[in-house]
């Protein structure tokens, strides 16, 4: 069948691709990441390259200040929060009725869990501070993290902007 002439050739043909991928994949490692630890003995070896970025929040852990939401809720706009309540929509009505959430109608002030025909989550029965628009701008933000176990499943209003202008809007609807 085979030639002891043609067994070698494939044989150091096999090694030799062996070889070649074991070389191109050391290269790629050591131009790329800088060699693996395990390849130099176990020490850490420095990054090729690194990406300078600023840090997102200041050194001191302080977030970074705006203006006070009460001047931003000042100067809010009734008309683009109806905009914005389309979002909540899919929830929320304002007629009234509830849906999947409670009826929104007279919110702005009204006690946290106070609607007799709406089952409420524990998390939100056990909150009892009115919603004044302070207390909506941190939940809008983030209903979750604002109030554990609440069962609305909205990722929040990220801009102020927008949070400042829904809630004009549902304080302009008794």
């Amino acid at each position: 069948m085979f030639d002891t002439m043609t067994l070698t050739k494939v044989t150091g043909a096999v090694c030799g691709s062996l070889l070649v991928y074991l070389f191109i994949s050391w290269a790629g490692e050591t131009i790329y990441h800088g060699g693996s630890a395990a390849s130099h003995g176990g020490e850490e070896v420095a990054q090729a390259y690194s990406i300078a970025v600023e840090d997102a929040a200041p050194a001191d852990g302080a977030a970074a200040e705006g203006p006070p939401f009460a001047e931003i809720y000042a100067a809010a706009d009734a008309v683009a929060g109806e905009k914005v309540f389309k979002k909540c929509a899919a929830c929320h009505k304002m007629d009234g009725s509830n849906g999947t959430g409670p009826h929104l109608n007279g919110v702005v002030g009204r006690a946290r869990g106070s609607l007799a025909d709406f089952g409420y989550s524990d998390g939100m029965k056990s909150v009892n501070a009115p919603w004044t628009p302070e207390a909506l701008d941190v939940f809008l933000l983030n209903p979750k993290a604002d109030v554990k176990g609440t069962k609305m499943g909205f990722a929040g209003l990220p801009k102020v902007k927008d949070r400042a202008d829904v809630i004009a809007y549902l304080a302009s609807v008794q």
